[in-house]
């Protein structure tokens, strides 16, 4: 099992304001301006910071942890809806998000389904380019509008009258 502390190496690396920076910017409460004087420094500063390799990854690595952090609960909360969840259809995407996050269940599709896609799309943009290459090989110049007409025969019968 990883140690929790060697997951944030990043994060555990940065001094008291920089971590602190971190967190409010990941709480996304305050503007940039009032994070910069939480941390006593100035927004141009900050700006500095949020450019900086390390600060960008100690973020990547804070939100993960809260994102672990918050895993247990959500679990619980996934589990109570599927048990007791007010609609059928608030159970069936709680059962659908257990199954995805388990690898069991995917709505992007599957191999043989992406495959029979590529497919059709191949097969419609060969008949688009025989069409366009009929269209081209036909004379232009010369249009031929074909009308027809269905006149329907008078009865026979409707005429002696």
């Amino acid at each position: 099992m990883v140690h929790k502390n060697s997951q944030n190496k990043a994060f555990n690396n940065l001094n008291s304001d920089r971590r602190t920076a971190v967190k409010l910017l990941f709480e996304d409460t305050l503007t940039d301006e009032e994070i910069a004087k939480k941390v006593n420094r100035s927004r141009r500063t900050l700006a500095k910071w949020k450019n900086d390799p390390l600060f960008v990854k100690a973020q990547r690595e804070y939100s993960i942890s809260q994102l672990d952090n918050a895993l247990p609960d959500s679990i619980k909360e996934l589990i109570k809806l599927i048990k007791h969840g007010k609609s059928e259809m608030v159970k069936l995407q709680a059962i659908q998000t257990v199954f995805k996050r388990a690898g069991l269940f995917s709505d992007v599709g599957s191999p043989d389904l992406d495959k029979a896609k590529v497919r059709k799309a191949i097969a419609e943009a060969r008949i688009s380019e025989h069409q366009a290459d009929r269209l081209e090989s036909d004379n232009s110049d010369d249009t031929t509008v074909n009308i027809n007409f269905d006149i329907p025969k008078e009865d026979s019968n409707a005429s002696k009258s």
